[in-house]
């Protein structure tokens, strides 16, 4: 394999890996630590989505994810739109765990308040460097909104 074709190659392996690691990690803490008999049990509000729609809507933000990770890491692996992106990340994964594992609504609450702005700050920082990977957030946002609100929600009806 000639340097160059190795040099084209090395953006698409980032991309593939990044999406894999990101959809995976994801499903594995979803398909652990997912809904059971006292999720079900929870008063929820007439907005809270059918069960089915989390997992499809969930891989389609990780692969968003994925994507935004790949451009970062590619144009600058230490810097400030990193840190933010591994941030939101493991935010991100402590959710479920907090939520349906140990049952801390409020605390999973305040962890999704800290998602949403660091969602919000990665943002922020791409804006202008990186506009496509500012862009891919923008859904995740929109659904981390849907679901701090879902969220609050269904705390407050069960506390």
């Amino acid at each position: 394999m000639t340097n160059t074709t190795a040099n084209k190659l090395r953006p698409l392996l980032v991309h593939a890996l990044a999406i894999l690691a990101v959809v995976t990690v994801g499903a594995a803490i979803g398909l652990t630590v997912g809904p059971d008999e006292w999720y079900r049990s929870l008063a929820k509000p007439v907005f809270n989505p059918p069960a089915w729609v989390f997992g499809p809507v969930w891989t389609i933000l990780y692969v968003l994810i994925g994507i935004a990770f790949a451009r970062t890491f590619l144009r600058d692996p230490k810097g400030p739109a990193m840190q933010i992106w591994i941030v939101q990340m493991l935010l991100n994964w402590s959710w479920t765990p907090l939520w349906f594992g140990l049952h801390m609504m409020w605390g999973a609450f305040a962890v999704i308040v800290a998602l949403w702005l660091s969602i919000l700050a990665f943002i922020a920082v791409t804006r202008k460097s990186d506009p496509v990977s500012a862009l891919l957030f923008v859904p995740y946002l929109a659904w981390v909104s849907f679901a701090g609100i879902l969220n609050g929600t269904v705390a407050g009806m069960n506390s």
